[in-house]
């Protein structure tokens, strides 16, 4: 399980989080953004990795993305507790990873498996890029705006995508 390079940085990461998240309720935000910046990149890193070594396993495509979301999510429910962003921004997030979680496993039940898109690629860069922009410049409203609003284009930009591509899952 842990036993390859890319799946002990996926664990990194995850240790990561509940460190970010220190950090930034205790107002240490510089920190708490250099260790969200060290996760982001550390996505990068796994993926690297896996892809180039030879080291794709089964735990590392069930725990790189799930490491991503719970690293987003998290920083996102901090942000909407600081008055960053608003709440149902988070809400249009979950939805659209539930709902593509589920369309893959229909495909999974179909025995067809749905990689990672560049839609999905894209809206988790520039979800961490926003997020980390809004930690740097916190106290200015327009980047929380701008960054909100580019956050959830790509996000239901990349979820419908992911439907239309896949759209044959649903025929009987």
């Amino acid at each position: 399980m842990f036993n390859t390079t890319a799946n002990k940085i996926t664990m990194f990461r995850i240790v990561l989080i509940p460190v970010f998240l220190v950090l930034a309720y205790t107002g240490h935000l510089y920190t708490a953004l250099a260790v969200y910046i060290i996760a982001c990149l550390s996505d990068v890193a796994d993926g690297y990795i896996a892809r180039h070594c030879n080291q794709v396993s089964d735990f590392g495509k069930f725990m790189d993305p799930l490491a991503d979301k719970m690293l987003v999510l998290s920083a996102m429910c901090f942000f909407v507790e600081n008055g960053q962003m608003p709440g149902w921004c988070v809400a249009i997030v979950l939805f659209r990873e539930f709902a593509v979680s589920g369309l893959r496993l229909i495909a999974v039940e179909q025995g067809r498996v749905i990689a990672a898109a560049w839609s999905g690629k894209l809206k988790t860069g520039c979800t961490m890029v926003g997020l980390s922009a809004m930690m740097l410049f916190s106290e200015v409203e327009m980047v929380n705006i701008i960054f909100t609003v580019l956050i959830l284009i790509t996000t239901v930009g990349s979820g419908i995508n992911y439907f239309w591509v896949n759209r044959d899952v649903f025929k009987c």
